[in-house]
């Protein structure tokens, strides 16, 4: 298996499980910022893709700026994001019933883990790309059947909104990102503690994929990600 959305899950999931064991609520707190972190480092880029692009920052926009695509292996093994929109205006309402990084928590009996995350990742994105938009996610597939996600006066278009190729960014890129931000967050805020925290995580992610795998998260050491670089 190569770099996909469950991989990505397995780096969130790894880093809660020890975030909170060693630190309790503390732990959970930098979790929770960390994720925010990341996440609006992506909705960053996004919104510099569409400021080049001489595009406004309208939810429009944002649905056609997203970094990732549903993997061929996820697809195969049935757990590919599959979600529809219910309303687009005036306000945006759209359904998600299945989701990789929701199968890669349960499967991990990190369910926790996985509420947290999907509690502050999409509406931290959007923050990124333009904090006038008001995204929320009222609930995720931890929580029940379905995640709601859900902009009031989202003023949105009637669509498609076909995601850029050009900008899709594989998922070594991804799961490196999410490494590297969870890590900087951890030294920040437990010093070397934290630092010696991500090596337990890289540990962890080696011995589930390998050393190859793991040398390509190290290879992203000391790299940018607050900009889009293309």
């Amino acid at each position: 298996m190569g770099f996909n959305e469950k991989v990505h899950a397995y780096i969130a999931a790894r880093y809660y499980i020890r975030l909170t064991e060693t630190f309790g609520r503390r732990g959970k707190l930098a979790f929770i910022h960390a994720t925010e972190y990341y996440a609006e480092q992506r909705g960053r880029r996004m919104a510099q893709r569409a400021i080049r692009d001489g595009q406004e920052l309208t939810l429009d926009t944002y649905l056609r700026y997203g970094e990732w695509k549903n993997t061929e292996e996820c697809t195969a093994l049935g757990c590919a994001n599959n979600g529809r929109v219910l309303a687009h205006h005036p306000d945006y309402m759209k359904q998600v019933t299945v989701c990789p990084w929701h199968t890669q928590f349960a499967e991990m009996g990190a369910e926790e883990a996985g509420e947290t995350y999907c509690l502050h990742l999409d509406n931290s994105i959007c923050r990124g790309f333009n904090p006038a938009l008001e995204y929320r996610v009222p609930q995720n597939l931890n929580q029940g059947v379905c995640c709601i996600h859900l902009v009031r006066d989202a003023g949105l278009g009637e669509g498609p909104w076909e995601k850029k190729p050009e900008y899709i960014r594989d998922f070594s890129f991804h799961c490196a990102h999410s490494y590297w931000a969870y890590r900087e967050v951890c030294g920040a805020v437990f010093g070397e503690a934290g630092t010696a925290l991500s090596e337990a995580v890289l540990a962890d992610f080696e011995a589930e994929y390998g050393r190859e795998a793991a040398d390509v998260l190290r290879s992203y050491e000391g790299y940018n990600f607050n900009v889009c670089g293309d």
